[in-house]
């Protein structure tokens, strides 16, 4: 049995990982630690956990946990837990962290998006957590980043095709459209209140999100250097992340080799899944597991492939993700905790 610490257990990151641990039958949660909802017990935060734990929110220290615990996952904000990671990692702990804080590799890159970074010599160390691109190293890290929930249904849509250069690697677009709990459930603004978001849906950041990094890294080092242009969108759902991209097919490419390139890329991955010609994925599909599920479609005319992903923004998109990561670093089978199908309807 392995012992499991959280940072940041109270958010929605955490409390849906919370959820996947306590059905995991190889690991137990020895520690949760928290800021503002220190002493508080967990299911006066979140009844719907019941009957299933018994645990109050502790101090988020290090020192405790590590002398609890084998491996920590931080649900902290971005650049709120960067040193507490860097202590833990210090102290022997494996660390999963759901923050930015380790995803970019250029520090300067991360400055421009965050801050300075106060644990550069951390970022060529992390691995970045999306198996089914960096299973090998994953494996053997110390410190996994887990990607964003939009970088992770863009990459998953767009790496077979940039992999095996079938499209062209300027002139990407991907157009995504999340649920509203990917802002999280302490950050309330304006933005994300109910009678601002329901019936209604919107575009921000449009080019210049903090995620579109992301999803440039990652895709250029599968071979040609990528620049994608990300518009976010966010629509009035709880949870679910659609995406779709865009790209120009290489002279000669049809749509049988797309539909090879990614039947042969996603063989054996577990929760990959590539719809059958003329489906289209929706998010309904996918709530509440750590499945993506992709539909492909060539518009001849346009000479450009059409790929859309659907994922859930709080599993497959985050704290599934963490957990498969987990699975991994620990030598068990990775899907292990994550077999569940989709919540219907």
């Amino acid at each position: 049995m392995h012992n499991i610490a959280i940072f940041g257990a109270a958010g929605y990151g955490g409390i849906e990982l919370i959820r996947l641990l306590l059905a995991h039958p190889e690991v137990q949660i020895t520690y949760l630690g928290g800021h503002t909802t220190v002493d508080e017990q967990l299911t006066d935060l979140y009844p719907s956990l019941l009957g299933c734990i018994d645990e109050r929110i502790e101090p988020t220290s290090v020192d405790a946990a590590a002398a609890e615990a084998e491996l920590l996952f931080s649900c902290l904000p971005h650049a709120v837990g960067t040193e507490l990671v860097a202590e833990a990692l210090e102290q022997g702990l494996r660390v999963v962290d759901f923050s930015a804080d380790f995803r970019l590799q250029d520090s300067s890159v991360y400055e421009q998006y965050y801050q300075p970074h106060p644990a550069q010599h951390l970022l060529t160390e992390a691995a970045y957590g999306l198996p089914e691109l960096h299973r090998q190293q994953i494996m053997q890290a110390r410190l996994v980043a887990v990607p964003g929930c939009y970088p992770t249904g863009a990459i998953l849509a767009l790496a077979p095709a940039v992999n095996e250069k079938l499209v062209e690697p300027e002139g990407m677009v991907v157009d995504s459209k999340s649920g509203v709990s990917g802002a999280g459930r302490s950050n309330l603004t304006l933005a994300t209140h109910f009678a601002e978001v329901n019936e209604s849906a919107k575009a921000y950041n449009v080019a210049q999100h903090r995620h579109g990094p992301e999803i440039d890294q990652e895709l250029s080092a599968l071979g040609e250097q990528v620049h994608v242009t990300f518009v976010p969108h966010l629509i009035p759902i709880t949870r679910g992340i659609l995406t779709t991209a865009y790209a120009t097919l290489r002279e000669g490419i049809s749509a049988e080799q797309i539909e090879q390139a990614y039947q042969d890329f996603y063989a054996d991955e577990p929760f990959v899944y590539v719809l059958p010609d003329g489906q289209q994925p929706a998010t309904k599909q996918v709530s509440g597991s750590n499945r993506c599920y992709i539909g492909l479609t060539v518009d001849e005319d346009a000479n450009r492939l059409i790929v859309t992903s659907a994922i859930d923004n709080l599993i497959k998109g985050l704290s599934g993700s963490a957990l498969q990561c987990m699975n991994l670093m620990l030598g068990i089978d990775e899907t292990t905790g994550l077999e569940a199908p989709a919540l219907w309807p």
